[in-house]
């Protein structure tokens, strides 16, 4: 990859770049310069706040970093166009704000206390005040999409419609009737996979790329992103917190039914019992219940179980890649594909 001196050396999106299988210098160039000036634009948001403390409280978790792994899935939607839009950096920034929003949202739902290594929102200035800084943070994506043209606000508002839905789902839970596995990825589909397709579809939309490439592009998008969130749900029970940013066991402990747990409770044989009743009773957090269940779930058969449906997700998304044309901007997704895999090992 060619030498390109990033604007924040500290950005997480610099580990994640090195990662990926860019090695035709002028993407690279293009991708760096592009993350640059997105993580620019994004920063520059809060400061327009008209209030000292807003701009401090929407901006706690965008001064935590982070991959920024939706910014740089706009830029490579647009290599399936031209990647020298006027307003790409824009639909990047568009992409990070609806997720570091749903961010401050989500932290409040799942009462939790950190997130990148650092407090909360929630955590240090209370719920209110997160799930406000949360909407600050959409009403602007919302203002930048509105000057992109009606093409993207129809997209914006058709994501935001998907996540908050799955969110909603989620919280409601599945009924005796429907079958829970695909409730689940009927609702991480919703709240995780809309808004990473989103990014790829917009990215291309903004590129020029023809109507069923954009489309090819957003399926993509849609299998990396339920392997994706298959992926934190996985974290969630077998990484230490010094490694995911966040408290292990996060999901069992604010009652969220993850993949694993799922595929744990539907687990009937005898040697299951104890875990499936410690799931059962919803175990409270810093307990030596909760901490006997989160090791009794990374010890289970659901690791593997899910684990496989996180692979089955990934070769979807890799037969998609197949019919996209391009070679560069195409190894680069397929080594994303390849990240996935690698962050639950």
């Amino acid at each position: 990859m060619a030498d390109y001196a990033l604007s924040y050396p500290e950005a997480g999106y610099a580990d994640l770049l090195n990662m990926l299988d860019i090695s035709h210098a002028p993407l690279a160039d293009r991708l760096r310069e592009g993350m640059d000036r997105t993580e620019t634009r994004l920063r520059g948001c809060v400061t327009e706040a008209t209030d000292p403390f807003v701009a401090t409280t929407a901006g706690h978790l965008i001064e935590a970093g982070g991959k920024r792994l939706r910014p740089l899935l706009v830029l490579l939607g647009a290599e399936f166009g031209d990647p020298g839009g006027d307003h790409l950096v824009d639909a990047a920034t568009i992409a990070e704000l609806v997720h570091v929003a749903s961010l401050h949202h989500d932290d409040v739902m799942d009462r939790a206390t950190t997130r990148r290594g650092r407090p909360t929102a929630n955590a240090r200035y209370g719920n209110g005040i997160a799930v406000f800084s949360g909407d600050w943070l959409m009403a602007k994506a919302a203002r930048i999409a509105a000057e992109l043209g009606d093409t993207s606000v129809r997209l914006h508002s058709e994501t935001i419609e998907r996540l908050v839905e799955g969110q909603l789902r989620e919280l409601i839970g599945p009924g005796p009737e429907d079958d829970r596995l695909a409730y689940y990825l009927e609702v991480i589909a919703g709240k995780s996979a809309a808004l990473i397709s989103a990014a790829l579809r917009l990215g291309a939309l903004e590129a020029g790329a023809g109507t069923e490439l954009v489309e090819r592009v957003g399926e993509y998008g849609e299998q990396l992103g339920i392997a994706f969130q298959i992926g934190d749900d996985l974290i969630d029970v077998t990484s230490a917190q010094s490694d995911s940013g966040k408290q292990r066991g996060q999901d069992i402990a604010s009652g969220v039914v993850s993949l694993p747990v799922l595929l744990a409770l539907e687990d009937t044989s005898p040697t299951n019992a104890e875990l499936r009743d410690l799931l059962t009773a919803g175990p409270v957090p810093g307990t030596p219940e909760h901490t006997r269940a989160v090791d009794l779930l990374c010890a289970s058969d659901a690791i593997p179980s899910a684990r496989k449906v996180l692979d089955e997700r990934l070769a979807r998304a890799r037969r998609v890649l197949t019919t996209l044309p391009g070679d560069h901007s195409v190894r680069a997704l397929d080594s994303l594909c390849d990240y996935v895999s690698r962050r639950t090992n």
